[in-house]
Order: C-alpha cells, then structure tokens, then sequence
C-alpha cells in the first residue's frame, strides 16, 4: 500500500511525533530531570524507527535513502559536537586556572548591593555568560541571594523571578552554552554569527528586565551582603584570585571580534588557561592530580591539569554551596548533550528521508503571508514544546528541524531560525512546572513554579521581542 494523498500523508506523518511527545512524557514522569541521561535518546531513536516503519510501508521510501539522511544530518553538526567537547575544556580549564572565581569575586565587590534584584539578576547574569549555565547559577549563587532576599523583606516569586532571568540571560548568549551551541549547529549559523545576531532581541528584553527589577526594589534599597561575601571569602582562601587571571577572557574576547572560527577560539582559551592554571593554581592542579596519581610532582601537575581538560572534576572549599560553584564538568560532561544531538539527528534525518517534515509544514507555508510570521510561528512552536515535551534540548532540536526546511522555502536568513529557536526554547523552558528546567529551578529554590513565573521577566518577554525586532528589521529591507 503507497500513500500519495497530501492530507493523509500528513496525518501519517503525525504519528511518529505523537509516539515521540508519548514517550517523552513518560520519560519526564519516570526520571524526572534525569531523563536526559539517556531515556530521551531512546525516545528519539524509537520515534526514528517508527517514522522509517511508516515510510516504507505507506510512502515506499528505500532504505538507503534513510541512511543518506542520518550521515548528511551528523555530517552537518560533527563541528558543534567538537565544539561543545572544547567547551567542556575551557570550563574546566577556566575553573582551575581561577578565572571564574575571579570574576565572581570581582563581579560581587563591583556591584553594588543597594539594590537587590538588579544586583541579583546582573550578578546571575555575569556567572552565567562565564560558565553557561543557568543551572549551576541558579544552584549556588541563586541560592545564597534567595537567602539575602528573603532577609530583606522581598517575596519568593520576586527574587527567584530575578535569578532566573539573569540565569537564562547568560544562558542563552554564553558561548559556553551547550543550549546555544546546539542552536546554532543545528540551524547551520557559525557560533559567533548566532551570538550576535542574538543580541538584537536578547538585550533589548533584559534592558526591559533591568528596569522593572529596578522600579519593584527602588523603595526597598539593599541591606548587607555577609551571606554572599562569605562566597568571596572562601573562593579567595582556595585561588589564587588576581587581575592578571583576566588576560585569558580578554585575549578570548579579541580572537572573538576578530572573527576567528569557534573551534580556534576555544582551543586557544582553553591551551592558554591551562598554562595559567599552571602559573597561578598549581595547588589547586595538585590536589586534583593527587587523587589520580602520586609520584614527581611535575606529574601530578600535569595529571590534574589535563584531568581539568577532559573529566568532571571538583574542588574541596569547605563550603558545600562553592563546591558546587567551582566544580566543572569537563569534556565527558558534555556526552550526553553530544548523545541527545546524534539520536536527534537520526530522528530528524529519518522524518525527513519518508518526507515527513515537508508533509507536515507544507500546510504551514501556505499560511505564511509575511516572512515575520515565520517568526512568530517558530517562537510559539519553541514555547509550545516546552511544555508539551517537557525539555528545552528537545525544544531547540525539534523546533529547528521543523522549521528549517520553511525558512529555506521562504528565502530567509538561517540566523534568524537559529534566534527564534533561542529566544522561545531556551528561554521558556523553565516557565512550565512539569518540564525538567520548571521543577529543577523550582526544587533548588524551593518556590513554586507558578509563583516565580509572573516575575521572570526576561524569559517570557524574549518571545515577544523577537517578534517585534523581525517585523522592525524585516521592514527595513523592503
């Protein structure tokens, strides 16, 4: 039996994303937050195997054109899966050479604390861009600040609202970000390109974000910082924390401007950090070193600095809340995202070898009376599957390979894809309380989700702000 009717076609075509929204579902209410780990990618690969079924049997699609698919689709992120590997590096290299302690530090002593939800949500915002991680913000930062917040008299929702828009701020921008880099990769933008071109929506959104935490804590000003201080305090006890530990993001930032490509940036940084660490933390690369192996100890420098490199490694502070800070997941922390990408790419070159994908956005295209609505499609679907697949990397994954094939019909830039995606499933993420991102923030801070939504200004303002920048910009080509 062969399928040719359009209608019925996309109807078929449904089933292995229903199967795949099923799944997921299970999955996020089984594992919670860990499903991640592994039991998405089996979701993915299982969805994958339906859509071949499918279309072989109604579409009579031969199997070699599945296999093309697959090796085209990894073929075109084999660069964002080096790149998330070397940035896996470079966090771990800049952790212990001492450079995002530095910044923490400095970033506390220049910000002043007179007014509390602007300094939480820069501050979360400078760790974030540092570490790209919104998660890891959230959980050591963000949780001394709901500390120092509800001691000054501000509500939960306010202050978490002010933490986690600073948080996604840098997660959404930092080149370090595993979320923008798939982004990109998957949208075929050069990592910086995306970076910049995220500027037009992203800091006009946190501009909005920064006058309103400014205007709800005017009158309520800032008390003392002791708890936060006390980061600072610890972090100087253990690093070595001096201005000349800036060089690194200094020189990382000129390659930056420069244009030079993003796997040469980051191994440069990475190389760069790693002599740093040697000159300026080589006790720190000791203690690493020293659970590996005992011996000269130019060998244990050299094991806890390359150990820095490649595996998930931590630092004893003496504080539970900064050992968390200061650990960094290396190059093997990264596997699982590089796991999720290639069993993603399966899927999506499986949906689009059986003609799925053109199937279910052909009536879509059809609806696309301005290029802007494009955008606003992409940014709804984002924020859509967000809630509906509980996971921002399935999100940006799904989001782009659906639309990609639309934007190419449509003639527009590919950069404004991949920032849509950014500003919807990123951002989003932590908006709905049963996805992973929602429950995650919502534990670690121990506020309700729905309690903390009305004031995560940045993250749903995003949306909105890519849709009006399109329109503005859009307009001015014609």
């Amino acid at each position: 039996m062969q399928v040719t009717n359009g209608k019925a076609r996309g109807l078929i075509s449904l089933i292995p994303m229903i199967a795949l929204v099923a799944m997921l579902a299970l999955n996020i209410n089984i594992f919670g937050s860990d499903a991640i780990l592994g039991a998405s990618q089996v979701a993915l690969l299982v969805a994958a195997g339906l859509a071949v079924w499918l279309s072989m049997w109604l579409f009579k699609t031969p199997w070699k054109a599945f296999e093309d698919a697959i090796k085209g689709n990894i073929g075109d992120v084999t660069t964002a899966i080096v790149i998330l590997l070397l940035i896996g590096a470079i966090s771990g290299t800049w952790m212990a050479s001492g450079i995002v302690p530095t910044f923490i530090c400095y970033g506390i002593k220049i910000i002043s604390p007179k007014f509390f939800l602007l300094t939480a949500c820069l501050l979360c915002a400078l760790i974030s861009v540092m570490i790209g991680s919104s998660w890891t913000t959230i959980a050591t930062i963000g949780v001394a600040l709901m500390g120092i917040g509800k001691a000054e008299g501000f509500s939960e929702g306010l202050i978490a609202g002010a933490i986690i828009s600073g948080a996604y701020f840098g997660d959404k921008i930092s080149p370090l970000s595993d979320t923008t880099v798939m982004a990109s990769s998957v949208c075929g933008v050069p990592l910086f390109a995306h970076i910049k071109n995220l500027m037009r929506s992203t800091v006009p959104s946190m501009v909005v974000a920064l006058i309103a935490f400014t205007v709800l804590g005017f009158t309520q000003g800032g008390g003392a910082d002791e708890n936060i201080v006390g980061y600072t305090d610890v972090l100087q006890s253990k690093f070595n924390i001096t201005p000349w530990l800036l060089i690194v993001p200094i020189v990382t930032g000129i390659m930056i401007a420069r244009r030079m490509p993003a796997i040469m940036v980051l191994g440069l940084s990475t190389l760069l950090a790693g002599f740093f660490a040697v000159i300026f933390q080589a006790d720190i690369l000791r203690e690493i070193g020293g659970k590996i192996c005992a011996g000269p100890d130019n060998k244990v420098l050299f094991t806890g600095l390359i150990e820095s490199i490649y595996n998930s490694v931590g630092v004893a502070t003496g504080s539970a809340e900064v050992d968390s800070l200061v650990a960094s997941r290396g190059m093997t922390g990264m596997l699982n995202t590089v796991y999720l990408i290639i069993c993603a790419m399966c899927f999506g070159g499986c949906m689009r070898a059986g003609g799925m994908i053109k199937a279910l956005t052909a009536s879509l295209v059809r609806r696309l009376r301005h290029k802007w609505s494009a955008v606003a499609a992409t940014v709804t679907t984002g924020t859509a599957l967000n809630g509906i697949v509980s996971d921002q990397y399935l999100a940006i994954l799904l989001t782009s390979n659906i639309y990609k094939d639309v934007y190419e019909s449509n003639k527009l830039d590919p950069k404004l894809l991949s920032r849509s995606v950014e500003d919807s499933a990123t951002v989003t993420s932590p908006l709905f309380p049963w996805s992973s991102c929602g429950m995650t923030q919502a534990t670690i801070l121990g506020v309700p989700t729905l309690m903390y939504l009305p004031f995560c200004f940045f993250n749903y303002l995003s949306p909105f702000m890519s849709i009006i920048v399109s329109i503005i910009s859009l307009k001015k080509r014609k």
